[in-house]
């Protein structure tokens, strides 16, 4: 070309037909909305695109988002749900021009205008890789937050790489040099979950033989990553809090106030809103933690990155020969027919496996695949004639117990060894073994 300029090779935009939400009963009878971007949610609370006043509304009441030609709806664990007619909806979709009932507001939602949404120029943004729009969509996302110093609250399914995305969140940004620094509130045990964010002085507690350094110390001047942040006690939210309010904090057992300036970013594979609506999670916690929300989607939404993850997963391992001779196309067209419950990290372990036995594993679970497991069988057995939570008590027992007798054989019976596969703190696991009388 000469005017010396070259073309993307794929579009950096994608158009979309947005939504427009029409209230026609209720306190806020009259207002319309208009949608940005391709979800619109609806409650009291402030962070809300759509807010209402009516009090019998939930403060994250639903959300809204284009399918194709049609509307989905999610109701958020709302205390009143959503009805169409006489019928309750907790997750489906509906026809543009329905109209939806919240507690004493009814709503209808219809067709908005079409807007471009920003994709990256490119199918790699640091450590992650993706051509399908909705990975270059996030991946435009990321760079666009990046540039501030906001929270990020990254919300996804297990194994859909939230760490990789914290971590390119980080790397973008002005502080990308000086600390990353990495808490999974879901795998430590609750009594240390405080001393690894704030810190100890030696003699805190039993067993404090020295000073410890807490996550928002290490990661001064830089990133905080807190995984799995749904996890945290109520106590601990309000600590956290605290200090994301002060800017301040104490070590445990120590009475120096420390100066803290990090960004925060947290991850979690639950929704946050239902938890607010169920008051398991602080709303103004919430606020603080999701300036800035991502979804990052299920490897299933993006199965066209499938190829791409593959090849850039044996090539991380040391493979250089083409694709197709360890992955020919009747097995790649079997992968992305695969519904990929681990997400990436699943596909990747599998990619592993192919380069070092040098055949490819069995996918059980492959959609419609030999030996795949019918849809309605359930993974485990429940125990119907109690009540809920004694019922969810008995399956999570049961789980633990299985699990943790497995991963003991596999790790040989080495307490450190098992801690290190199942990425869990060794004393936590210990602890889980005392209870179900494993060790």
């Amino acid at each position: 070309m000469s005017s010396g300029t070259t073309r993307p090779d794929r579009p950096v935009g994608l158009p979309i037909r947005t939504l427009t939400i029409e209230v026609l009963g209720g306190p806020d009878e009259g207002r319309a909305h208009t949608a940005d971007g391709e979800t619109v949610t609806v409650g009291t609370a402030e962070s809300n695109e759509l807010r209402l006043a009516d009090p019998t509304v939930s403060r994250y009441h639903l959300e809204l988002s284009r399918k194709g030609d049609r509307v989905a709806v999610a109701d958020l664990g709302s205390t009143n749900g959503t009805a169409v007619g006489p019928v309750l909806l907790e997750r489906g979709t509906v026809a543009p021009g329905t109209v939806l009932t919240l507690g004493r507001t009814s709503l209808r939602v219809g067709d908005g205008p079409t807007r471009t949404l920003s994709l990256h120029d490119s199918g790699a943004l640091g450590p992650l890789r993706g051509q399908s729009a909705p990975m270059r969509r996030l991946m435009a996302q990321i760079l666009r937050a990046a540039r501030t110093d906001a929270s990020v609250l990254l919300q996804g399914e297990s194994g859909t790489g939230k760490e990789l995305i914290a971590r390119a969140l980080h790397d973008e940004s002005p502080r990308a040099k000086k600390p990353f620094v990495t808490l999974d509130c879901g795998v430590i045990s609750p009594g240390l979950v405080a001393s690894e964010l704030f810190g100890h002085e030696r003699g805190a507690f039993t067993g404090a033989e020295r000073r410890h350094l807490g996550v928002f110390e290490r990661a001064q001047g830089g990133t905080l990553f807190l995984d799995e942040i749904g996890e945290l006690s109520p106590a601990l939210q309000t600590a956290l809090l605290g200090v994301l309010e002060r800017r301040r904090f104490r070590r445990l057992g120590g009475s120096e106030e420390l100066s803290v300036d990090v960004r925060v970013i947290s991850a979690t594979h639950r929704d946050l809103r239902a938890e607010v609506n169920a008051n398991t999670f602080r709303l103004d916690l919430y606020y603080r933690l999701a300036v800035v929300r991502l979804e990052v989607p299920p490897l299933h939404q993006r199965v066209e990155d499938i190829p791409l993850l593959v090849e850039h997963f044996l090539g991380e391992a040391g493979y250089t020969g083409p694709l197709s001779a360890l992955v020919p196309p009747p097995l790649m067209a079997t992968l992305l027919a695969h519904r990929w419950p681990g997400n990436v990290r699943e596909l990747r372990n599998y990619a592993e496996a192919i380069l070092a036995m040098g055949e490819p594993p069995a996918l059980e679970q492959a959609a419609g695949g030999p030996g795949a497991a019918p849809a309605s069988a359930p993974a485990v057995a429940l125990p119907l004639e109690q009540g809920y939570r004694e019922a969810r008590q008995k399956v999570l027992e049961d789980f633990e117990v299985q699990f943790l007798k497995a991963l003991m054989e596999r790790a040989g019976t080495n307490v450190s060894l098992a801690a290190r596969l199942a990425r869990m703190d060794r004393s936590y696991l210990i602890d889980l073994l005392h209870r179900h009388h494993l060790r």
